[in-house]
Parts: C-alpha cells; structure tokens; sequence
C-alpha cells in the first residue's frame, strides 16, 4: 500500500489534521497581530470558512472513490466520513458560538437584529442540519432508522453544503471568489460522479432491456 494511503487511514492522522486548523483560527485571540484591530472577528470569519472546507472535503469522498475505485487514497479516506463529518459540524458550532459572542457584546437588541439576517438565517439552517446529522450519525441510528432513511436523511448534508455556500457569499466575508473555489470542485465532482454512475448502469448500445411476462 503507498505511504500516504496508509498514513491516510489512521485515525490519528485525521484527527490531526482536523484540529491542526484550529490553532490558526484561534491564533487571533491568543497572538493578535498589530493590524488586528478585531481579533473574535478574525477568529469567528476563519472558524467558518474552515468549515466550510471540512464539509466540502467529506463530501468529496464518496465522488473520489466513484471515479477512482481502486485509488487507495480514496478507500482510505472513505473510512474516516462520519469522523469528518462531525468535524465539520464542530467547526461550525465554534464559528455560530464565536459569532453569538460577537454579536452579543452589543447587547440583546443588536445580538436580535444580526440574528434576523437573511445570510445568518441561512447559515443557522446548514448548522441545525449538521447538527442531525451528527447525532445520527452512531450505529445505533442506523439500526432504529434503517439503512435505507438513514442515507436519505444524511444526503442532507449537500443541502448544508448549499446554504454554507449562500451564507459565505451572501455575507461577503470572504471575496465570493474563493466561494467558488471552495465550492466549485465538489460541484464538478458530483457532477462526474453521476456521469460515470449513469454510464456503467446503462446497457450496452444496440440491446434491449430483458422483457418478462
């Protein structure tokens, strides 16, 4: 097996680099630099475009796999999803938390108003989808749910996908550029994915479907 096929199915090699992004989104409030002149701003702006590139990253997964099956980066990576799935939702939660006490330092009223923002509305429905999906996401979920609802259900996380996408870009906290650039290969993914899902399940050219009576 290649080193970094095998590097990529250790649990602490994930884990690593899960949480070795959270050091440069806190940097701001434990190293501030002079220019900073809001570093809870600077910390809450990186909490949330890093979960924005944990959640694209797990669900490049699967279409990576699809495409290149016997890749062994992708078999590896496929056996950590729920690992980075609930990564991403943690992330997440610490951008909404970082935000909560940014905006709350204003006071009830401007933390009320901020929250009735289109783009914050937008943003709180990815996390409480995320939030579901990270709670389902125990083996003891897919017993009680079945395994047929339970992958329905957590399809929803390209749902989340789209309103981290709307939210980032309708915010303007990033350029919407890099929205693209975060986004735009998960789409030409999925994209070439269902193509090539499409093409091996259709039957050869010049046969009919098998006809029963």
């Amino acid at each position: 097996m290649p080193f970094l096929a095998k590097l990529l199915r250790s649990k602490i090699t994930i884990w690593v680099l899960l949480v070795l992004p959270a050091i440069w989104a806190l940097k701001p409030l434990f190293a501030p630099e002079p220019s900073d002149a809001d570093p809870l701003k600077s910390t809450l702006l990186h909490l949330g475009l890093i979960a924005c590139i944990v959640l694209v990253a797990v669900l490049s997964f699967t279409p990576l796999r699809v495409l290149w099956p016997k890749w062994g980066v992708a078999q590896a990576l496929n056996r950590h999803r729920r690992l980075v799935g609930v990564g991403a939702f943690a992330y997440a939660l610490l951008h909404f938390t970082a935000h909560l006490l940014h905006v709350y330092d204003g006071g009830f009223g401007t933390f009320w108003k901020e929250i009735q923002k289109p783009f914050q509305l937008i943003g709180l429905g990815a996390l409480v989808i995320l939030f579901v999906l990270t709670i389902t996401s125990l083996h003891a979920a897919i017993r009680w749910m079945g395994g047929k609802a339970w992958k329905n259900l957590h399809r929803l996380a390209y749902v989340a996908a789209a309103l981290a996408a709307w939210h980032q870009a309708d915010a303007r906290k990033i350029f919407p550029l890099q929205v693209v650039w975060i986004f735009g290969p998960l789409a030409v993914l999925q994209i070439a994915r269902v193509w090539k899902q499409r093409v091996t399940s259709s039957p050869p050219r010049g046969t009919t479907p098998t006809q029963t009576s």
